[in-house]
């Protein structure tokens, strides 16, 4: 008797659909699959982006913050207002004799109105680079000691004069300035720390938050950082020197009023 073959298992017929999703699921492959996230992890994943963005913000404007020294004004015309700052290098046989080796010379605003290298009448021993910034080259076509002198000096006459140790400027530039037209930030009573000056950059930084003197110094730095200093302080720094003025004349007006006590003695016994 012949044997019947079994009919194979007949598989009920695939929905339309799910054939045709089945059919792009196997073209896609690796590709994003089509079932979409749900709205709430989108937020997390969002979240954890502005995150990291969020840290850079803060470290550019640390970085890209406006700096407090850039002049105030296109203007480079000569002010009522002058600050001054001055490098040295040394002279002598072993370089310990302090020369002037630049000035700078920069306006109320900011602004450098003077800035020369200067040769000075010694040989230059040390340039002191790693502070004055100063190099041989910078010397080679310099102006000479008594041009920059004569300059500088012109420039400073019946100016209100402002830097820090000014003293020290002024001695290397074998010049004088009168004491009520000086405004010295290492001398003013505010900016003293227990009666005792402080470094000019350190006063930049507590007082304009600028950086300022680390390595090699810049004069125009400088300079720009004692003007500042001097605005921002103005009118209390005026109304010092003002009754500073008027108290001295009063000192000197009892000197006057006062009488020797030789000629008192000399009226009595006549």
């Amino acid at each position: 008797m012949a044997t019947q073959l079994k009919n194979p298992k007949k598989h009920p017929k695939l929905n339309p659909n799910w054939a045709q999703l089945c059919e792009k699921l196997k073209i896609n492959g690796s590709k994003k699959p089509l079932i979409k996230t749900s709205p709430a992890s989108e937020p997390e994943t969002q979240s954890t982006i502005l995150g990291k963005r969020k840290e850079r913000p803060y470290e550019q404007t640390n970085d890209s913050r406006p700096n407090p020294l850039i002049p105030t004004s296109s203007d480079c015309s000569v002010t009522d207002v002058i600050a001054m700052d001055c490098e040295m290098v040394g002279v002598s046989s072993v370089g310990n004799k302090s020369a002037l080796g630049r000035v700078t010379l920069v306006n109320k605003w900011g602004n450098v109105i003077y800035d020369e290298y200067v040769r000075p009448m010694e040989r230059v021993v040390d340039f002191r680079t790693k502070i004055s910034g100063i190099r041989p080259h910078h010397l080679k076509k310099a102006k000479n000691f008594n041009a920059v002198q004569k300059e500088v000096a012109e420039l400073i006459k019946e100016k209100i004069l402002v830097g820090h140790a000014l003293h020290n400027d002024l001695k290397a530039l074998l010049l004088s300035h009168p004491k009520k037209d000086i405004r010295d930030t290492s001398e003013f009573h505010p900016f003293l720390k227990e009666g005792r000056s402080r470094a000019l950059r350190h006063l930049a930084a507590e007082i304009l938050g600028a950086d300022i003197q680390n390595g090699e110094h810049c004069p125009v730095e400088d300079a720009r950082a004692a003007m500042m200093l001097y605005v921002k302080h103005r009118k209390v720094w005026e109304k010092h020197i003002k009754d500073f003025m008027k108290l001295k004349k009063k000192q000197e007006k009892r000197k006057h009023k006062k009488k020797p006590r030789g000629d008192e003695g000399q009226a009595a016994h006549e």
